[in-house]
């Protein structure tokens, strides 16, 4: 165990998925494409939300930022997973896993309020479908999405400043694949009930809000829906995918902090899901789902072809010269 000027670790331990190598191999390999999916499949949503002046609406401009949210959250732990798997021993800075703790929270905790946002956006479209464009303005959008962020930020730094200052004198093992802070706790050399308390509050008073507008907004959104029958399909197609998003990020949230002091080895696989296969789920939910992403996207494939092709033309024409 490393030492610092004091007696605080100045390295933590981590664990990892599993300690078989030929299963290393095998998650190096699996987890490298996933990653690459994750990055490119959410960058082009950006990309085609950016270039297609169509999307410039309230719920596209949610999407982008959704996605980019995505990238984010996987990129804080999985680089650094996928680097492990091929090398032993497996271990972080305290620095670095402060930093993990930190960017885990400001990614989670943004894209819980983006959800409740988009939520929101969802019952003026579908509720208040008159006043939409006077409510969901630029502004009020703008509002919400820089919201978010700042709200995952403050919700961070909550997180943090009860567990940098904690003293870490002694084990250094975490049985994960990145600082989980409900198992970083428990390895301080005092009495964790406190922290671990103010932990709870936080993140409990943070979810429990977020998945009660949640509920809320979606149950009247879906009473809303079914009274209006004719002419619903577009909203029905949106709201399941709106739906099936939240299903996939809460589910595992829920799960993790209802038990959070508690080392089930299920929670492993639901870290790698909230944090590999929720983020590469979403841009496939939202485009398969959605003609208007599609389209945007099939135009942006042909303005790409169609830029290439006086470059090709060219090149050819050098070739018969040559």
């Amino acid at each position: 165990m490393g030492q610092g000027n004091s007696s605080r670790v100045a390295e933590f331990v981590l664990l990892g998925l599993s300690s078989s190598w030929d299963l290393q191999c095998f998650f190096f390999v699996v987890f490298n494409f996933l990653y690459i999916a994750i990055v490119l499949g959410n960058l082009l949503i950006v990309l085609t939300v950016i270039s297609e002046s169509a999307l410039h609406t309230p719920m596209y401009i949610m999407l982008s930022n959704l996605s980019l949210l995505d990238v984010f959250l996987a990129t804080y732990a999985t680089p650094k997973m996928i680097h492990d798997f091929l090398h032993e021993p497996k271990t972080i800075s305290f620095e670095g896993c402060m930093a993990q703790i930190f960017l885990l929270h400001v990614f989670a905790g943004g894209e819980m309020m983006l959800l409740v946002a988009m939520a929101y956006d969802r019952y003026v479209a579908i509720c208040k479908p008159l006043h939409y464009t006077t409510i969901m303005n630029v502004c009020k959008c703008t509002s919400l999405v820089v919201g978010s962020w700042v709200i995952g930020v403050i919700h961070s730094l909550s997180q943090l400043a009860f567990t940098v200052n904690l003293p870490f004198c002694g084990p250094n093992i975490v049985d994960s694949y990145y600082c989980d802070l409900t198992l970083v706790i428990k390895l301080a050399c005092t009495d964790t009930y406190v922290p671990e308390v103010l932990m709870l509050l936080d993140s409990g008073l943070m979810g429990v809000t977020s998945f009660l507008l949640l509920l809320i907004s979606y149950t009247v959104i879906l009473v809303t829906v079914r009274r209006r029958s004719s002419g619903m399909a577009k909203a029905r197609s949106t709201l399941t995918a709106h739906i099936t998003v939240v299903t996939l990020f809460f589910g595992p949230c829920i799960f993790i902090y209802a038990w959070p002091f508690s080392n089930f080895p299920v929670e492993k696989a639901l870290s790698v899901f909230s944090t590999v296969f929720t983020p590469i789920l979403n841009p496939v939910i939202y485009t398969l789902r959605n003609k208007e992403v599609k389209s945007a996207m099939h135009k942006l494939k042909t303005r790409y072809v169609n830029s290439r092709l006086p470059f090709q033309q060219a090149l050819s024409q050098l070739n018969l010269l040559n």
